[in-house]
């Protein structure tokens, strides 16, 4: 990211593997709350649950703490893989377009947009299948207050009976909203926390302040923390069509995620586009704080970031 020393190939991927792993463990419970309010506030039968904290509460009372980690085994695999790739390319995508590693260089949004959107839209299509196991895992439960859904036993039976089902095709149910998410999403993610580790690194360097590694993990807490929210901020509503595309036992749905969204709207109105927004917001800022501070932890440690 910024203050690269160059070089490092793979390092760069295995620095985003291990942030991939940190912020499931700080997010999926977040996640899993934010899947069931897009799954069940968004019919047209009306609304389930109260709020993020009325479906945690139900989810904690029902089914434990376990619970708030189903489908977390797709989720630790996709999203490993996934942060190592997006960080990976995303990285030397920068490289390449800036003709050659700068240090200190201020971060320019015709490098920083295209390298992290190509990033998002590479990652879309591993993404997609790990995130349609994981939604569908997420959605099964004991609570009472939604319908019960067919149980899968686990996230292997799942991606099997998807196929039986759909054929492999079925596991990309709602790529075209993930190839959106995630291609809008990062540049959103990308080019806030650049620039604001970059003014913050910058303001830190001109003060009287010492600075020292809790400076850097304070920054990148900051940095990534309103990367993350940025990113949520954006693209809900493309998140929201892709949860209900990938979970709906309706073969007929549109898989247009700007027709969906319309029909949405037009039932629950913009609450309903942007089901799940507590628990997302919520989560946007520890999970990617936790990426990543993992991240720059990693890079430093493999010496392929210095400031």
């Amino acid at each position: 990211m910024g203050d690269n020393t160059g070089g490092g190939g793979y390092k760069h991927y295995v620095a985003g593997l291990v942030s991939g792993v940190s912020m499931v463990i700080v997010g999926h419970p977040f996640d899993t709350v934010k899947v069931k309010l897009q799954k069940h506030n968004t019919e047209a039968s009306g609304f389930k649950y109260r709020n993020g904290l009325h479906c945690a509460t139900r989810i904690l009372k029902t089914e434990g703490v376990t619970g708030l980690y189903r489908g977390a085994t797709p989720s630790f695999l996709g999203m490993a893989f996934e942060s190592s790739l997006v960080f990976g390319i995303y990285s030397q995508t920068k490289q390449a377009l800036q003709g050659g590693v700068e240090l200190n260089r201020k971060p320019d949004p015709h490098i920083i947009i295209p390298s992290a959107a190509f990033a998002g839209s590479i990652i879309s299509f591993v993404l997609c299948p790990s995130e349609l196991v994981k939604c569908r895992m997420q959605i099964q439960g004991t609570d009472s207050v939604v319908p019960s859904y067919r149980k899968y036993s686990g996230p292997l039976n799942c991606a099997i009976e998807t196929v039986k089902t759909d054929g492999v095709t079925g596991l990309f149910r709602g790529g075209v909203a993930t190839l959106l998410r995630e291609s809008i999403g990062n540049a959103v993610f990308f080019s806030t926390y650049e620039y604001l580790r970059h003014s913050l690194h910058s303001q830190f360097r001109g003060s009287s302040f010492d600075h020292t590694n809790l400076t850097d993990v304070g920054i990148g807490i900051v940095s990534g923390g309103v990367g993350g929210i940025a990113f949520w901020s954006v693209v809900l509503p493309l998140d929201v069509a892709k949860t209900i595309i990938q979970t709906s036992p309706d073969n007929n749905l549109s898989k247009n995620p700007i027709h969906l969204l319309k029909s949405i709207y037009r039932r629950s109105g913009l609450k309903g586009c942007y089901a799940g927004l507590g628990p997302t917001i919520s989560r946007a800022f520890p999970a990617n704080a936790a990426a990543i501070v993992t991240f720059e932890a990693a890079a430093k440690a493999l010496g392929i970031i210095r400031d």
